[in-house]
């Protein structure tokens, strides 16, 4: 548990100070920072709605922001169909507050590999992504983030500027000129890696991380090198 949390003790206040979408259902939300709040990029918290009748309905979000911003940032798909905590979180103004209960250890930057994202599974990587272009350590990385169509990407030209050409799109649902219409599976896999012998990071819906995961052991990946 973060140091923060256990000098405090359970359920940290946190004003929202920004929202905004930045895609049709996905929202980014800024939060106030407590002095010497600290976290690992790639780490997660469990937060809830400061209201009534919502405190105890938790849920966990990951850390999109790094430890040396002044406010914390998370990234959050909302389910607006679905009357439930991301609903809403949807629905919050600045002045509101989330409640976090804890901090926890999520996917976390063990070196150089292969990145593998499905949705909103991209958001732990944005923080690793971040940490190590601002450290100027982005270097023998690459990334495959499926998405279903063009406009459910989560920051894709903060990606593209970080990344370049080792940042690869898929799309499952729709065909845009330059990008891949296909679904990662093992074709793709064979087609864009050259070497499995590297570390691979694999985040997204559990069926498409056990898949993906499945595949990868199967073309040869040491488990020992998986990061889920």
């Amino acid at each position: 548990m973060n140091p923060y949390l256990n000098k405090l003790g359970a359920m940290l206040p946190l004003k929202i100070i920004g929202t905004q979408f930045i895609t049709h259902n996905v929202k980014q939300i800024t939060l106030e920072k407590p002095p010497g709040f600290i976290y690992r990029p790639g780490q997660s918290g469990h937060f809830s709605v400061n209201e009534e009748g919502w405190v105890d309905k938790i849920r966990p979000f990951t850390f999109t922001s790094l430890n040396d911003w002044p406010y914390l940032e998370l990234i959050i798909k909302i389910y607006k169909e679905r009357e439930g905590v991301t609903n809403r979180i949807g629905k919050l103004h600045i002045g509101e507050e989330l409640l976090l209960h804890d901090v926890f250890g999520s996917i976390e930057y063990k070196g150089p590999g292969i990145f593998i994202a499905g949705g909103t599974g991209i958001t732990p990587f944005i923080a690793i992504f971040r940490a190590l272009y601002y450290s100027q350590n982005l270097r023998s990385i690459g990334l495959i983030y499926s998405n279903r169509t063009i406009d459910d990407i989560i920051l894709g030209q903060e990606l593209f500027k970080m990344l370049g050409p080792a940042y690869v799109n898929v799309f499952t649902r729709q065909g845009v000129i330059g990008f891949k219409e296909r679904k990662i599976d093992r074709n793709l896999l064979i087609e864009l890696i050259v070497n499995f012998e590297t570390r691979f990071y694999v985040c997204g819906p559990k069926n498409f991380t056990e898949e993906i995961s499945s595949i990868l052991i199967d073309l040869g990946v040491n488990p020992q090198a998986l990061i889920i």
